[in-house]
């Protein structure tokens, strides 16, 4: 198997590109727009959402599922939400095709107009605010904790695999309790949730933190977000939790009885993460040789390559092997060993190197003489022989050291890019030549910020949640200023 990936360093996006389909995580399918997740790549969506949804249930949220259909009329209900979703929407409009007269193949019935036409959802406030009306009456009733595991599709004019497609698979949790206070907190425990998945389990460290007025989802009152930041020095939105105030209770009048027996709105939130997650891992740790995975979220975390001649030594080698199979498999460690024919061992070596499989081990003749393994690990392509007595302490240990050092290595990527500056052309000169995050005075206006933006095409990513109260004035206005927030260049 011949790599031949485009260097990051020649060309980041062509990098990604080619690196998604090669290591067999998607491509590119007969809808404009829309992805084939193979199964490889779904493989590692599947780890996510496990993990994701252990750490929902842990939080006390149920499961349900909701319409993917949604009436025009609901999303009229909430001016601000659907002036941020309008452009985005697919629209159903007709129910029944039938055969063109000419012969000429299917085309849509005009006698079968809807009377109200179906938005296919891009997110399901709207839909879930109508049945929440149902389902809540009294204090007893809340805090009403669920999450949904769906698609959405958002109509997007450029896209790229995993990172901005027209559907997308994803999940989104949505909350009513009693008081502002808890539905606040709930919202930021989400926030943290996120956080722990990304930097436990992504190995991807992000900054917590809150969106600007122009940056929030539309329909909340508080957005708070994780941000995390790829090798071209570009950041990501990687997760987002809402606090809708009563906007949504309001919209579709979901009250409930207080203990006193007076009648009060909810209080909202919403939150998701999807298969954006998936771009966000390639481009965080992956190499010039193709992925590199955290072994938490890798479908084969250890493969097993035999070099063999004729058949009669595979088998030897099969029977070393096969104990050591079950063993590692007991342990929970999944484990391939790969003694297909059809291909030499430096076909596989290259194979499972392009798809970032953590640990390595080889086994040929001299091996089965020895007593020993050969390991290499994917992170560093460090190589070391071990002692057969010894492979499963060390694929133990290489589990737990390869995922610290790649969380690492981000980590200390994002620390050598942020940079504090202190005037607009410095500014300017970071963002343009150095990338990264720029922390930055600004006013709080949106008028400084959309100039920046205009002029730059940097935006505000957040302002991060520990950030410091220090007095100083706007890089673009000079007006003065509380606080520094986060800059870059985003996807």
């Amino acid at each position: 198997m011949s790599k031949k990936l485009t260097k990051r360093s020649e060309d980041y996006s062509k990098w990604y590109n080619e690196l998604v389909v090669k290591a067999d995580l998607a491509e590119n399918s007969g809808v404009r727009g829309s992805m084939v997740i193979k199964p490889y790549g779904y493989a590692i969506w599947e780890k996510m959402q496990a993990e994701l949804d252990r750490m929902f249930k842990e939080t006390g949220h149920e499961n349900a599922y909701f319409p993917l259909f949604i009436p025009k009329s609901y999303l009229s209900k909430e001016a601000s939400h659907i002036e941020g979703f309008a452009k985005e929407c697919a629209i159903v409009t007709h129910y029944r095709l039938k055969n063109a007269e000419d012969g000429s193949g299917v085309i849509v019935d005009p006698d079968a107009k809807l009377e109200e036409e179906l938005i296919v959802r891009p997110t399901s406030e709207t839909i879930i605010w109508d049945t929440y009306r149902k389902w809540i009456q009294s204090y007893r009733d809340l805090p009403l904790l669920i999450n949904q595991w769906a698609n959405v599709v958002r109509w997007e004019m450029r896209t790229r695999l995993f990172l901005r497609t027209a559907e997308f698979l994803w999940q989104e949790g949505h909350t009513a309790h009693a008081t502002e206070k808890e539905a606040i907190e709930e919202a930021e425990q989400m926030m943290h949730v996120y956080a722990d998945f990304a930097e436990n389990h992504m190995a991807v460290p992000v900054i917590k933190g809150v969106k600007t007025e122009s940056e929030r989802f539309a329909g909340a009152i508080e957005t708070y977000c994780i941000e995390a930041l790829m090798q071209d020095g570009k950041a990501l939105q990687a997760g987002t939790s809402h606090f809708l105030g009563q906007n949504f209770a309001k919209a579709f009048d979901v009250k409930f009885a207080t203990k006193e027996g007076k009648k009060e709105y909810v209080w909202a939130t919403s939150w998701g993460v999807s298969t954006r997650l998936m771009g966000a891992l390639v481009m965080t740790h992956s190499d010039d040789n193709g992925l590199v995975l955290p072994p938490k979220l890798a479908p084969i975390q250890v493969v097993i390559v035999p070099i063999y001649k004729g058949l009669e030594q595979l088998d030897t080698i099969a029977k070393k092997v096969n104990p050591l199979v079950k063993e590692l498999r007991a342990k929970g460690i999944s484990v391939k060993f790969d003694n297909r024919d059809t291909y030499k061992p430096g076909f596989k070596f290259n194979e499972y190197e392009l798809k970032g499989v953590p640990v390595r081990l080889a086994i040929g003749q001299r091996d089965l003489e020895n007593g020993t393994y050969e390991v290499a690990r994917r992170d560093t392509l460090e190589k070391e022989t071990v002692a057969a007595d010894e492979v499963i302490s060390k694929i133990e240990f290489l589990m737990e050291d390869i995922q610290a050092n790649i969380y690492k290595k981000a980590f200390d990527y994002r620390k050598e890019h942020i940079t504090e500056v202190n005037s607009y052309e410095e500014f300017k000169e970071v963002i343009e030549n150095k990338g990264g995050f720029v922390s930055a005075h600004w006013d709080g206006t949106t008028a400084s910020e959309d100039k920046i933006k205009e002029e730059t095409k940097a935006t505000i990513r957040c302002i991060p949640i520990d950030v410091k109260e220090e007095s100083g004035t706007c890089i673009i206005s000079g007006k003065p200023s509380a606080k520094r927030v986060l800059f870059a260049k985003a996807y």
